[in-house]
């Protein structure tokens, strides 16, 4: 059971990772798609999350700084949640029910983010 459950540890990088590669195919689009109207500089803002989400990513799997990466990963999510999805969910209709569901998706990973951090510290204190 504890292997299958250290498998979390591997896997829980794949999206930021594969999210982070994705945003730099069309940077154009991806900034016209995912960054809100009323923010300036909209593809500076997917090229940092990009390297954002890629160095994090990254941090976790070699396995430095990797409690500092989850916990930025996790702040990253909140300002996502208030900046991009919650201001979209609430203007309702078709648009909205599909914030709501990112909003939802990213809390879940904002968690999980906070959660492995929290069992790192954990893990560490125990070990060192």
């Amino acid at each position: 059971m504890q292997t299958f459950i250290s498998l979390g540890r591997w896997i829980f990088p794949i999206p930021f990772a594969v999210i982070g590669m994705m945003y730099l195919i069309d940077v154009p689009a991806t900034a016209l798609r995912i960054v809100p109207a009323y923010m300036p500089l909209k593809e500076l803002w997917v090229y940092l999350s990009s390297a954002c989400l890629i160095v994090a990513a990254v941090s976790m799997y070699i396995g430095k700084y990797d409690k500092l990466a989850t916990t930025l990963v996790a702040i990253f999510l909140l300002l996502v949640l208030v900046l991009v999805h919650m201001p979209l969910a609430m203007g309702g209709g078709e648009k909205g029910r599909y914030a709501l569901s990112d909003l939802f998706q990213d809390m879940g990973l904002m968690a999980a983010a906070l959660i492995y951090a929290e069992c790192l510290a954990r893990d560490k204190a125990v070990i060192g």
